[in-house]
């Protein structure tokens, strides 16, 4: 039986407007090829790198998102090597002095709560792309995201199966995204996770591979799974593991090798001669700790107190939007009336979000208000409540009275004790046999005489008035 360890490195994409060291557009997710580029992109004579203040700042909400603080003191390097899509020859990144060392991420695991810890992050400037045209003997070079500024978070090898592996890399993905840190999209490629797996029968860590630019959790959970199979299988035999960089094969669920793994000497790191150190000081810091938003571990703790179960914080957490009127911001700003907060809650997961409602904030903000007043006053029932928010919200305007306007569609629950004793009546007398069942004590019936009236009244019938009249009515 082999010991599984595993160690993730995550390139994250800094959201910011510019590249990392030159005034180019940072978004080139549809731009042409070559056209967000410069003269320092391209390593020309003479050109000189400027830091992007704004990925220094990101980089250090990274390290409040990872549960550490920045290091005061931090530089860059030249990471050497030669690859067409690297123009310069070498990569600017932080090899001696990165700008996050520690910190942690909080995983659970089949309940069972458990940390796995971060050995640093450091910025750097990726590459080009390079590209292969199958059936073609060339290739294709586009340098847009040459210069892009990236944060590499490295854990420590913590991680002992796929599901561990999978679960650290979504909270991760959530970190940086509630931190706004990066845009997180995994499609475009704004998070990519390289894998570290190592086989061994004894604590001493056994020949890891790495995986390379993996970009999506089921990825990351398959390429393990893969390559403990692959591992195990030559050790088994007898064969010997070679450390080597792998490539993921989708379509084929399996890895591939791509080159044997680099040692850090195989990169002649040297310091970056044309960045100065980078010297923080708590005026610089201060500011950015105080304006960290709330995190996905208070917000569980919040939705859990509010009733949510853990699926359902799960679609909260994993759907949040910016801005003040996302699921979460809107409610936040309800939180002082926890029954509104937790009926809100449940709008987003049962209605808004699994039918992909959109609209705008300020609509969403007051149609749920004058929605749960109605709830409130018994005057809307679950069933009406949904089908206003499923019509009005992507109609993307209000009628002046939504009470009114309930009212003319059907929508509003009768709550005239005279009128749903006589549907009451009926139904009683239509099923003699759950009466008798509730009348001998089998409670339970009690919810189906509740939805015979509310079938009876087409949905209109106020359901807490329906059952206590038929306990009235049964001389219970």
């Amino acid at each position: 039986m082999y010991k599984t360890t595993i160690g993730i490195e995550c390139h994250v994409q800094l959201k910011t407007k510019t590249k990392l060291f030159s005034a180019v557009g940072n978004d080139a997710r549809e731009a042409t090829p070559n056209t967000l580029i410069s003269h320092i992109d391209l390593g020309m004579p003479g050109a000189l790198p400027v830091l992007n203040e704004k990925a220094l700042e990101l980089g250090i909400r990274a390290g409040f998102a990872l549960g550490t603080e920045p290091q005061y003191f931090s530089k860059f390097d030249r990471k050497h090597y030669f690859y067409p899509d690297l123009p310069m020859g070498y990569q600017i990144t932080q090899f001696y002095n990165p700008i996050i060392r520690g910190g942690e991420v909080n995983i659970t695991v089949d309940g069972q709560p458990k940390k796995i810890r971060i050995h640093e992050a450091h910025l750097e400037a990726d590459a080009g792309k390079s590209t292969h045209p199958i059936g073609k003997d060339y290739s294709l070079v586009d340098l847009n995201r040459a210069g892009t500024p990236l944060l590499e978070i490295v854990s420590e090898p913590d991680m002992h199966s796929s599901i561990e592996a999978k679960t650290y890399a979504k909270e991760l993905w959530l970190l940086m995204r509630y931190a706004r840190v990066s845009e997180a999209s995994l499609y475009y490629g704004n998070m990519r996770f390289d894998v570290n797996v190592s086989l061994s029968k004894t604590d001493v860590l056994g020949t890891r591979t790495e995986t390379k630019n993996l970009n999506s959790f089921k990825a990351v959970e398959k390429a393990i799974e893969y390559e403990v199979k692959r591992q195990a299988s030559i050790m088994n035999k007898g064969g010997k593991i070679n450390q080597e960089t792998l490539g993921w094969d989708e379509s084929k669920q399996k890895t591939y090798s791509m080159r044997s793994k680099e040692e850090a000497h195989d990169y002649r790191y040297m310091p970056e001669p044309d960045i100065p150190p980078i010297e923080l000081t708590e005026a610089m810091i201060k500011p950015i700790r105080d304006s960290m938003p709330v995190m996905p571990d208070e917000w569980r703790k919040r939705l859990i107190g509010l009733g949510m179960d853990q699926s359902q914080t799960d679609t909260l957490l994993e759907a949040e939007v910016d801005g003040e009127a996302s699921y979460l911001g809107i409610i936040e700003s309800n939180l002082a009336n926890s029954e509104k907060a937790k009926a809100l809650a449940n709008w987003f997961v049962n209605t808004e979000i699994p039918l992909g409602l959109k609209a705008d904030n300020k609509l969403r903000v007051k149609l749920y208000d004058s929605v749960y007043d109605l709830v409130k006053a018994g005057k809307l029932s679950s069933t009406g409540s949904k089908a206003l928010i499923v019509k009005l919200l992507p109609e993307g305007k209000l009628p002046e009275n939504l009470e009114v306007y309930a009212q003319e569609k059907g929508y509003i629950q009768v709550s005239d004790t005279g009128t749903i004793e006589k549907i009451v009546a009926g139904v009683l007398d239509a099923n003699p046999g759950a009466a008798e069942d509730i009348k001998n004590g089998e409670m339970k019936a009690i919810g189906f005489l509740v939805g015979q009236v509310m079938k009876e009244s087409k949905g209109q019938a106020n359901p807490q008035l329906a059952q206590e009249l038929i306990i009235k009515q049964l001389g219970l």
